[in-house]
């Protein structure tokens, strides 16, 4: 089986294969049932290619070693089975909708419901922070919302432990995050930490009271780009029901820099239960129109300057040339 592809019916050692659930750009994903208990499980099976690249194989065990690591009941569970035939992961099969889904369907949620759900994500997160480890691939598509609007955290498949090395990926996105959620720190190609998650966290919440995320452009580069120049537009000019405070929340989640930012999750958690207690700060920079002058101006330059960078290495490539 070089495609290392299961159908439904197929069985992997002690599990059979109900259905292909997603497929990724490093794996399948599969319900299936574990034949001893007749529990049903997920099952993770790598891409045959994958197992052949040792940096991208790394990535795979790195995945399952971290959510071996974590016991949370707003955290996709990690199961450590017994010797297996071949390379896979089997993890808590999770009843739910995707919270993009959710958004897709119903655009934007009502202040109280989406402030619920990033609670929820706040606890799991605290949980993985306290434990060292950092998603940094936060988004809808992994955050799984039941009848309750309980969550999950899925896919850490970019997860990282704070003391472990750093591996290099080939893949923007793979070796990043997610375009949209990413925080600036990370465009600028460093390795963030928890505060990044926080960032992605706040783009949620953001996009979940305004249906809409903070930054777009016309292609992913310019997007991460708008994060380094500009201040989010302000929530409450798109949704009414935001109150001064939650729109502060907003605002800290989503500093520029990671120093201002909230440095815990707990303690954005804080705020969101406490909103009543929450100062809005008055001086805090508020978005400029994004057409308007300044803003071109910036852009400007900034897109001069990814232009010079190639142009000046292949002049010193020259120069070098010439020696």
């Amino acid at each position: 089986m070089a495609t290392n592809t299961l159908e439904a019916g197929d069985t992997l050692d002690h599990y059979r294969i109900e259905a292909t659930v997603a497929r990724s750009g490093m794996s399948m994903l599969y319900k299936a049932t574990d034949l001893r208990d007749g529990k049903l499980v997920a099952v993770k099976v790598p891409h045959a290619e994958l197992e052949t690249d040792p940096v991208l194989f790394e990535r795979f065990k790195r995945e399952e070693e971290i959510g071996q690591m974590l016991d949370h009941p707003g955290i996709v569970k990690t199961f450590n089975d017994e010797p297996r035939s071949r390379v896979y992961m089997v993890l808590e099969w999770v009843e739910g909708r995707l919270l993009r889904s959710i958004l897709r369907e119903e655009k934007k949620l009502p202040v109280e419901r989406a402030v619920k759900i990033a609670l929820g994500i706040c606890d799991a997160l605290d949980a993985m922070h306290k434990r060292g480890i950092v998603h940094r691939d936060l988004k809808p598509e992994n955050v799984m919302v039941d009848e309750q609007d309980h969550i999950k955290l899925i896919d850490f498949g970019i997860a990282m432990k704070e003391d472990a090395k750093r591996l290099t990926f080939v893949n923007l996105s793979a070796s990043m995050g997610t375009p949209d959620y990413i925080a600036p720190e990370q465009v600028k190609g460093q390795r963030g930490d928890q505060r990044s998650d926080i960032y992605a966290l706040g783009i949620m919440l953001y996009e979940m009271l305004t249906g809409l995320v903070p930054f777009t452009a016309e292609n992913a580069l310019a997007a991460m780009n708008e994060r380094l120049l500009h201040a989010p537009m302000a929530p409450r000019t798109l949704n009414a029901e935001i109150s001064p405070e939650l729109e502060e929340i907003l605002y800290r989640a989503l500093e520029r820099e990671p120093r201002h930012r909230y440095a815990t999750a707990q303690e954005m958690a804080w705020d969101l239960e406490h909103q009543e207690q929450v100062g809005v700060d008055a001086s805090r920079e508020r978005p400029v129109a994004r057409g308007g002058k300044r803003g071109a101006n910036k852009r400007l330059l900034l897109y001069g300057a990814l232009v010079l960078v190639p142009a000046l290495l292949f002049g010193l490539m020259l120069l070098l040339a010439k020696q």
